[in-house]
């Protein structure tokens, strides 16, 4: 999987390692699905602090399009996990309706 991080903010640019590492142990047994993820950290209201660090996850499927989770919190781990989770619950949600939809309908006639 591809993990592209992005960030303005020099507090959240020095997250990157740190951003691909969850993002990876957070899919790990979704990566199959999932061949590009995007992170984007930037601060709301710059220096002036409160809940302002936000946190979006984009991550491109090849059969469910594209998965985008938005966070804010205030501070930047707690956006970054709460947004990964949210994203992951939404891309084993999506799996589920595919897998259901392509299974065959049984028979029952004796």
């Amino acid at each position: 999987m591809q993990v592209i991080f992005d960030s303005r903010d020099p507090e959240g640019a020095q997250l990157r390692p740190l951003a691909e590492r969850r993002v990876r142990f957070v899919m790990r047994r979704l990566s199959w699905l999932v061949p590009r993820a995007k992170v984007q950290l930037s601060d709301l209201n710059g220096p002036r602090g409160g809940v302002d660090k936000r946190c979006q996850v984009e991550l491109k499927t090849d059969r469910n399009g594209t998965v985008v989770v938005t966070s804010v919190a205030r501070d930047w781990r707690t956006a970054l996990d709460s947004a990964l989770g949210r994203a992951a619950r939404v891309l084993m949600r999506l799996w589920r309706r595919a897998r259901s939809k392509q299974a065959p309908l049984l028979d029952h006639r004796g």
